[in-house]
């Protein structure tokens, strides 16, 4: 592979990071702050939204097997389709219709629209890791080329979106009194809305997260263009003619029978879910629990360019010492993370930002790295099926997301319980503490239990080796 081959396939990846990346750190602000919705209508938002990106995982997955070769491909088109939708609906999510009683069926019709298209892009997408070359080493070389722009992608994401719209959640009010400290008797700010109800979409409010979201699309655009000029998709090539595809649920069923798949999933997607928990509730965090409302995309910057900067140290480390050693990484930010919590101070809290940086980076590299490896290994234990690729590929996404979606919907039903109030200044010191524990305790016991399931983890580097020789032989 050339490296301007990996450079456009990494490109094609990274707008879909840009959109997520805004959508994990200000979606959930943005619903209960500037669209004054409920904690528990939002959590019911984004559970559902991130459950329907899930459910279509196995659906696109489905259709994808049984697409047929063209002349650009057998994954290329779905993604030229779907970007165009993906690009519309985006917008949409972020747009502030001027009724208020079906606000939460509008975010919910939308946000539903983009994840299930987001999907479309996405199973195809990484699918395509297998199809560009037949060399571990090149397809790990191209996922390292990705992981990295996806990283950048999501700091771009994070950093356009925050700074547009930071201006939306500085109150003129708060602004006038000195910083709220939540341990301070001396303020009573529970009961005064520090942002009002906007009144028509065209307020300072929505307009900043509007233009946002017309930014982030036409990133949209300019990634699918690269990705089509600059990626030639190869077929199969292990495949015999005389292979059958293998039909999709039996493949499934033995997809969920295969050791490697199973404990791999299952690691990374309690990982992943602690990582989503700290994404959405880190800007609340920085601005209710910490009082840190004035640095929050500072921090999620440093958090960002930490990660993007750290990935090639990741694949070098995963090189020399196995994948598997690497994994040890993700648990950097457990202890500086409960830290942060317990000692909320400034200087502290870009030291937290910048080691949780190299955390995240090892966690989005890992799993996408290890996925080929295991979908090597089913090919060698079955050697005349093809197809499988798809389904591999679209089932782990659905777990991830899945749990995601769960993880995010009971944590802000927890905001919820605690009597979350939108708009205020300061928040009760309930709504504080779960903020806390969101942010410390519950990311740590996930990100714990998820490595010690990695242990068990089979696929070590010397089988990695062996199972390359074989799939040669058997090419």
């Amino acid at each position: 592979l050339s490296v301007c081959g990996k450079l456009c396939y990494a490109i094609g990846g990274a707008p879909n990071q840009v959109a997520g990346s805004a959508a994990s750190f200000f979606l959930q602000i943005y619903l209960l702050e500037i669209a004054h919705i409920t904690p528990f209508h939002a959590s019911l938002v984004l559970f559902i939204g991130k459950a329907s990106g899930a459910v279509t995982d196995p659906v696109a997955g489905f259709f994808i097997s049984k697409s047929r070769w063209t002349k650009i491909g057998r994954l290329m088109p779905w993604m030229l389709a779907c970007t165009p939708f993906t690009v519309v609906s985006y917008f949409f999510m972020w747009y502030l219709p001027p009724f208020v009683s079906g606000r939460v069926a509008w975010y919910l019709t939308f946000y539903c629209l983009f994840q299930a298209l987001t999907t479309l892009f996405q199973v195809p997408y990484s699918a395509l890791t297998m199809f560009l070359s037949t060399d571990q080493k090149e397809r790990d070389s191209a996922t390292a080329y990705r992981m990295t722009m996806e990283v950048l992608g999501t700091l771009i994401g994070a950093a356009l979106q925050g700074q547009i719209v930071a201006s939306a959640h500085l109150s003129h009010h708060c602004t006038l009194n000195s910083p709220v400290n939540t341990t301070s008797p001396t303020h009573s700010l529970h009961d005064t809305p520090g942002f009002p109800e906007p009144s028509d979409p065209w307020s300072h409010q929505a307009k900043v997260y509007m233009i946002a979201a017309g930014v982030i699309g036409g990133i949209y655009l300019l990634g699918i263009i690269v990705l089509f000029l600059g990626v030639k998709e190869k077929d199969d090539p292990y495949a015999l003619s005389s292979d059958r595809a293998i039909p999709f649920c039996k493949g499934l069923g033995l997809t969920m029978k295969h050791g490697p798949y199973v404990k791999l999933t299952a690691s990374f997607l309690l990982i992943s879910t602690a990582v989503q928990l700290e994404q959405s509730n880190f800007v609340l965090f920085c601005t209710h629990a910490a009082d840190l409302r004035y640095h929050f995309q500072y921090l999620v910057v440093t958090i960002l360019v930490s990660a993007a900067v750290s990935i090639p140290f990741w694949q070098k480390f995963l090189q020399r010492f196995g994948k598997k050693c690497a994994a040890c990484g993700i648990s950097w930010m457990i202890p500086f993370a409960v830290m942060l919590v317990t000692i909320p101070n400034l200087i502290l809290a870009y030291f937290v930002a910048f080691v949780s940086g190299l955390s995240i980076a090892a966690s989005l590299l890992l799993p996408w790295s290890m996925l080929p490896d295991v979908v090597d290994n089913f090919r060698l234990r079955n050697p005349h099926r093809k197809g499988h690729e798809t389904i591999f590929y679209s089932s782990y996404v659905f777990f991830t997301k899945m749990s995601a979606g769960i993880g995010l919907g009971i944590s802000a039903a927890c905001l919820e319980f605690t009597g979350y109030k939108p708009g205020i200044c300061r928040q009760s010191k309930d709504v504080i503490l779960t903020l806390k524990i969101l942010i410390g305790a519950v990311p740590a016991v996930l990100i714990l239990v998820g490595l010690f399931i990695l242990l068990f983890y089979p696929i070590t580097e010397e089988s990695r080796k062996e199972t390359k020789l074989a799939l040669e032989v058997l090419r």
